[in-house]
């Protein structure tokens, strides 16, 4: 695990142009993720709360600020494999197995010099997944599929884990399952995760701190504690502790839907 600090963003700002002209996505984002927390970023759509992973993960970049990870700079962190990602969409390779697509990381890490650090299949059959090792994604329901991205993710031990509304697509009752059993592989190793959601109980149950952020261009509006012990028991939505929670980070939003400004919409 990285010695560094965490994940520090300071003061990025990001605008795309377009025909329409220009849009200001994010502005001033100041924000720390120490080591080992699971973070959830929730605000309105079109906040950039995806922008904002694609710029941490290297696949975009900041027009002001700076973002380190553990001390290093994104692109150091992408050549050492410390950034894991799993985007909105799983992009699992349909010509190889449930078991190919997990291995993929570690064999283009292998490339680069890189340790394999989890056995793919130790991690597929702890989400469930040992019967279809051998099968296609064609072949995989929605909740599999969604399985393989996560084992995917984690098969190399990334310290920083973006994910990006990973369950967004899928029925409650298994986004349910997968959130419990997302909660159950970090605890073992404890990454420091980044994950993107819009579902307030969603980001209640899973996370460390939740971030709410503004309408666009999306600004850190407050940062919410998550004051529940862990492991977090099946009942858990039901509680006092778990409600109060919940109804804060709902005020939170309510304050930023409130200050919108007139005409602005949302995108």
């Amino acid at each position: 695990m990285p010695s560094g600090p965490g994940l520090v963003i300071s003061a990025v700002s990001k605008a795309y142009r377009s025909d329409r002209g220009r849009t200001q996505a994010l502005e001033g984002i100041d924000l720390e993720v120490p080591r080992g927390r699971f973070v959830t970023l929730i605000g309105p759509s079109g906040c950039g709360k995806s922008t904002l992973l694609h710029m941490i993960a290297g696949v975009d970049r900041p027009d002001q600020g700076e973002i380190s990870i553990f001390g290093d700079s994104v692109a150091a962190s992408r050549r050492n494999k410390a950034i894991g990602y799993v985007p909105q969409s799983l992009a699992l390779l349909p010509w190889r197995t449930v078991l190919e697509n997990a291995r993929l990381p570690l064999e283009l890490n292998r490339a680069a010099g890189a340790v394999p650090a989890r056995d793919p299949e130790d991690v597929l059959r702890a989400l469930g997944l040992g019967p279809v090792l051998s099968r296609y994604p064609s072949e995989l329901s929605g909740g599999m599929r969604q399985r393989v991205a996560i084992a995917r993710a984690f098969v190399h031990e990334p310290a920083l884990l973006l994910m990006d509304e990973p369950f967004s697509a899928l029925d409650e009752l298994t986004s349910e399952v997968l959130r419990r059993e997302l909660i159950a592989l970090w605890q073992s190793k404890q990454s420091t995760v980044l994950f993107v959601s819009h579902s307030v109980p969603e980001a209640v149950l899973l996370s460390d701190d939740v971030v709410v952020m503004t309408h666009s261009p999306g600004r850190v509006a407050t940062v919410i504690e998550v004051t529940l012990a862990r492991p977090r028991g099946n009942l858990i939505e039901v509680t006092a502790e778990f409600r109060e929670i919940e109804r804060q980070i709902r005020l939170a939003l309510l304050a930023v839907t409130e200050e919108e400004p007139a005409g602005s919409g949302k995108q």
